[in-house]
Formats: structure tokens, sequence, C-alpha cells
């Protein structure tokens, strides 16, 4: 009974209304004439979805679509276990396909539905065999690689719904998906994206805004983080995602074999692969034509981020990549860490070029993100026995070094935004500067990481050369900067000081905080010499005229943090001391300081300066000096 009715009712009904759509009249027809008015014939209104008998024939087609649905929702099991099933469901797949072509918008979406509806009751019940979920991926990557590349409504309204019934067939069944159905999945998704960045779509897209069909992208790329069993792949769906950044390039000959020696998953095979589904016994093979993709990882895909426009993409990408690189496992990303470093670092320097763009804000913030949530903690972890090799730690922060220097030093010399950044914008990117070093200064330096030394050198030094910014300037010159910069520049200064300063709070110190301690208070030392000697040379120079308000904040700050600053016996011990002041540190009182303040011979001839501030301060700290050291000490000293 079952199977007469599939072959004798519900086929041949599928087959005559599918006919009778293709072949209908597409003539619109007048409605039924109601009477006269005016002398003209008035008609009956007939709405326009149903005034031609195609349309008609078109509603008829999506009632037996939804029929057809709802029976395979229901007795999908049952109806597989019949003879020659296969056969009426590639007959189905045909007439699905057709459907998705040549039908119109209703008819198109009818026809992905009742794959769907199938597909989605059955594949997490474990009812729907890998055969018919192979069948249901040949017809939309067949679509998404033939389908038009106009920019019709129609069209991509239907694309967006094949991407979208993608992600949730893959939610759905990816207890079913292996690697190699999984890089299809990636290759399809991967096909949609060239399409949109490469042919006109972009062309009529709002102003200002990612394509219709990029943002269902953005929307199914979360839903493909791979399944605990496909861990190997999320090296494979990161290294896409890295593709659509700007300025993507392939990393350095031997970084790669460096990764090498972190996991032996690293190893990729060519994304290109054609997948092959023995079909259930007795049965005719899949009428499905399965298309041929090319590889996204070849110079195609790279091809395909020229042509994005405004960076728009990689906007929306950046967060979602960020969020899924925190949820890969350790040993696939700890291999993604230095690449995914790397591109955020392209991205961040846009700023140079494109300070109105937020490409480079969400970069900065993704790359905090990834500081405070994973790079810090997971290098920590990283002990003897760590299955992490230590080249591969070398390698993050490397690239952690080279994001921090080149953004902060590098690209110091940035083109200024336009008027149409609002003050709020302004205050939140003077903020995000000062969130940078923030994150650098008490999440990185502060932590007991792994970083080696000369790791730790290049940080602390990217701490001073941007804290030298005012310092290093002509009194001219100074004038001109503008505030945010001197803040900045304080930020830094503040950092270092950080950095050497020691409070019990802190108890026994790490082996990198004691190592950190020793580089910046040398480096310290140098800058706060500069900035007073600088100070000095300023006052005698301007003459009569007061000193730029930058400048002497930069002293008064400087002054005031030497008061307070405490330091730790190992840190003194890399310090230019008199023997005396060292025996006064080695006692152990509470607040003593090994005085730093002796090291400057320019604190004697600022107790004259001009500026009645600065002079005080100077006085204070020669107090404090008698008071923690004895005079003899002192003299002795210095």
């Amino acid at each position: 009974m079952w199977e007469d009715c599939l072959w004798n009712y519900v086929f041949p009904t599928l087959d005559r209304v599918s006919h009778m759509a293709a072949t209908s009249s597409k003539d619109e027809w007048q409605g039924k004439e109601l009477g006269i008015r005016g002398g003209k014939a008035v008609h009956m209104l007939i709405h326009h979805s149903r005034n031609t008998a195609q349309k008609q024939w078109d509603e008829t087609l999506v009632l037996v679509f939804s029929g057809i649905a709802r029976l395979l929702r229901s007795f999908f099991p049952f109806l597989r276990s019949l003879n020659n099933f296969w056969s009426g469901w590639e007959s189905l797949l045909l007439f699905v396909k057709n459907s998705i072509f040549n039908g119109s918008k209703e008819v198109s979406l009818a026809a992905i539905n009742c794959l769907q509806t199938t597909v989605l009751g059955h594949c997490s019940k474990g009812n729907f065999p890998t055969p018919y979920l192979v069948s249901v991926l040949d017809v939309y990557e067949v679509f998404l690689q033939k389908s038009p590349n106009y920019n019709g409504s129609t069209t991509i309204k239907v694309k967006q719904e094949v991407l979208l019934g993608l992600g949730e067939l893959y939610v759905q069944a990816q207890r079913m998906f292996d690697d190699q159905m999984y890089k299809r999945l990636l290759a399809i998704i991967g096909l949609a994206i060239k399409q949109t960045v490469t042919k006109s779509d972009n062309c009529e897209a709002e102003p200002g805004h990612v394509p219709h069909l990029l943002r269902t992208v953005l929307e199914v790329l979360p839903m493909l983080r791979p399944a605990e069993h496909l861990s190997s792949m999320w090296l494979i769906l990161l290294r896409e995602l890295l593709q659509y950044l700007p300025g993507q390039d392939s990393p350095p000959q031997g970084e790669e074999e460096e990764a090498g020696e972190v996991s032996t998953s690293d190893h990729i095979p060519d994304v290109n692969v054609k997948m092959k589904c023995e079909t259930p016994k007795d049965t005719a093979s899949a009428s499905v034509q399965k298309a041929e993709l090319p590889s996204l990882t070849s110079s195609s895909a790279q091809e395909a981020t020229v042509n994005i426009p405004s960076y728009l993409l990689a906007e929306k990408l950046i967060p979602v990549l960020v969020d899924l690189i925190l949820q890969a496992p350790a040993v696939e990303k700890y291999i993604i860490f230095p690449e995914v470093i790397h591109s955020l670092g392209r991205s961040m320097t846009t700023r140079r070029d494109n300070p109105d763009d937020s490409l480079w804000r969400l970069a900065v913030k993704g790359f905090n993100r990834m500081l405070v949530g994973d790079i810090s903690e997971t290098t920590v972890d990283s002990g003897p026995d760590s299955k992490f090799s230590k080249p591969a730690r070398l390698r993050i922060w490397k690239k952690v070094a080279d994001v921090y220097e080149i953004f902060l030093v590098g690209y110091c010399g940035r083109a200024l935004p336009s008027n149409s950044l609002s003050p709020a914008t302004l205050k939140d990117d003077e903020s995000l500067e000062m969130t940078i070093v923030d994150i650098l200064g008490e999440q990185i330096l502060k932590s007991p990481i792994d970083a080696p030394i000369e790791i730790l050198q290049r940080l602390v030094s990217t701490l001073d050369r941007c804290a030298s910014r005012t310092c290093s300037l002509p009194v001219e010159t100074v004038e001109l900067m503008p505030l945010h910069c001197s803040r900045f520049s304080l930020k830094c200064l503040q950092t270092l000081f950080s950095l050497s300063s020691f409070s019990d709070e802190e108890g026994n110190w790490s082996l990198t905080r004691s190592e950190v301690s020793k580089l910046v208070i040398m480096v310290l030392m140098m800058r706060c010499e500069c900035i007073l000697n600088r100070f000095l040379a300023d006052e005698k120079d301007v003459g009569d005229r007061p000193l730029p308000t930058v400048r002497l904040e930069e002293v008064i700050f400087v002054l005031q943090e030497l008061t307070r600053l405490v330091i730790h016996y190992d840190t003194a011990s890399v310090l230019p001391l008199n023997p005396h002041l060292r025996s006064t540190l080695a006692e152990g009182s509470s607040g003593k300081r090994p005085h730093l303040l002796v090291l400057f011979p320019s604190l004697s001839e600022l107790v004259v300066s001009r500026e009645g501030r600065v002079r005080e301060l100077v006085k204070d700290l020669l107090k404090l000096i008698a008071k923690e050291l004895t005079l003899e000490k002192v003299s002795t000293g210095c």
C-alpha cells in the first residue's frame, strides 16, 4: 500500500504539478467584469500573486512540497525500508534542484524547506543515513556554484536560505560529519563568500553595510564550530577565516616547522576533496551531479579578499574569529595563535591610513581579549613537561611583541581622523589606547609568563619609547602635541613606575616579575633623568616665557612618582648604588628605599627652579632622603 501511495500518487502528483508550473501561461488575467462606471468597465480585483496561471500552479506546487515534507517527517524511517525508495529520493532531489534553480521565490523556499524538514527531523535521532545527508549537500553545492551571479532579490533570498540550511544541517548532524565532509562544508560556505566579494553583488549593497549574503554567512560561521571528534578541523576553519582579513600573507618559512613541533594534528590535507559515498545496496547512484569546488586555500581565496570594500567583511569577521579561537582546544589553539595574532596586528595597523574606520578598533579589542582570556594563561601553564614545545611558545611571544612594537611605536605617526568622529568616539579611542597599555603592564609583564628575556626586553623598550614621546620633543614642538598624546605618554610612564614598584600585597615575586622589575628599573631611571634634564634645559631656553603645560605636568608627575616609589631588594641589586645604601635596604624596614633619588644629579639644580610646584616637590624629596638615610650616608652615597 505504501509503495502504491508513493509511486502512483505522491510522485506523479509532484511531476504533474511541476510540469504545469513550468509550462503554464504567464499572461495576466483580468477579473470578471462587474459593471460600468463612468463609461468604463469595472473588473474584479485579482491579487498580483495569483493573476496568472503559472503563479497559481506555483502555489499548488508549494502545497505539494509542504505535504511531502510532512509525510517524510513522520514516516521517513519506515519509507526508507521500502524497495526502490532511494530511486524515489533521487527523483525528489531532482524536483527540488529544478525548483530551486527555476522556480519562483516561494517555490524555491518551499523546496528547500522540504529538504530541511526531513533532515532536521531525523538527523539528531540517527534516522538519516550518511548517503542521504551527502545527497542533500550535493543539491546545495550545485546551486551555490551554478546559480546566477546577478543581484536579484529572489536569488539572494534563496542563497541566504541555503546557507542557513547548511548551518542548521551541521548543528543537527555534526555527529555524522567526518573530516572530509566538514572540509566540503567549509568549501561550500567559502564559495558563497568568494562569489559575493568578487562579483557585482557588492555594488548594490547599502553604503557602509555588508551585503545581505555576507551577513547570512556571518550568522552561519559560529554554527560551524567543529565537534569534539573533528578537533583537527579547527585549524582549517580558522585559517579559512584569516584569509579574509586585510594584508593576510603566508608565514615566513620555518615557522610552519616550529608549529609542527607542537602537535602532529597540524597536518592539513588539501581542502579540494570530492566526497565519495556508497549508496545503499540495490539502489542506483545519486542523480544529482556533484560540483567541483575550488580549493579555498589557493590564490583564488586570496583574490577574494582584494575586492572587499572598506574592510567591511573583515570588521564583522574579527569578533566571530576571536570568539571561535577562544573556544578551540588547547593544542589547535596553540598552533594557530601566532597566525591570528599576526593577522590582528595587520588589521590594527590600518589605523594609520584609515583612522575613521572601525577595523583597527575591533582588531585592538580582539587582540586584548585574546591576551586577557587565553594567551597569558596558556603560556603560564606551559611547564617543563608541557606538550607545547619551547620554540612554539617563543613564536607566540615574538608575535605579541611585534604587534605591540609596530602598533604603539611604528605607527605612532598616524593620520589624524576626520572631523566626522564624535567626541564620544575620540574618547573611546583614547580609552582603547590606555587599555592596551594596561593589559601589557598588568596582565602580561606582571604575570608569571614563560616569555624569554629578550621578549621581556622588547616589551619594556616599547613602553619606554612610548613614554619618551613628550620629553624627546623640543619645547617649540611639544606645545603643538595633542593632549591625548601627552596623556598616553604619561600612562606609559606610569606603567613603568608600577612595574618597578613593590608592595607588601604582592608577597613573593615570581621569577618573571623579578626579571621584569630589574629590566624596568634601569630603563626608568634613565627616562626620569632624561625628563629632569630636559626640563632644566627648557627652563634656560624659554627665558621669561612660561613653560608648556605638557612639560610641566610631566616633570611634576615624575617627582611625585619618585616620592612614592618603593622597590624590592632584588630590583635594587642591579642599580649602581653605594654599598651604604645597599645595606640600608638590606635592613628590610618597611617603607624604606635604597634611595634612587641620589642617582639624579639634576635634583640639586631643580631646587632653584622658577616653577614653584617643582621646587616644593624637590625639597620634599630631599627631606625624604634625610629622613630615611643618615646625612652621612647620603653624602657618602653621592
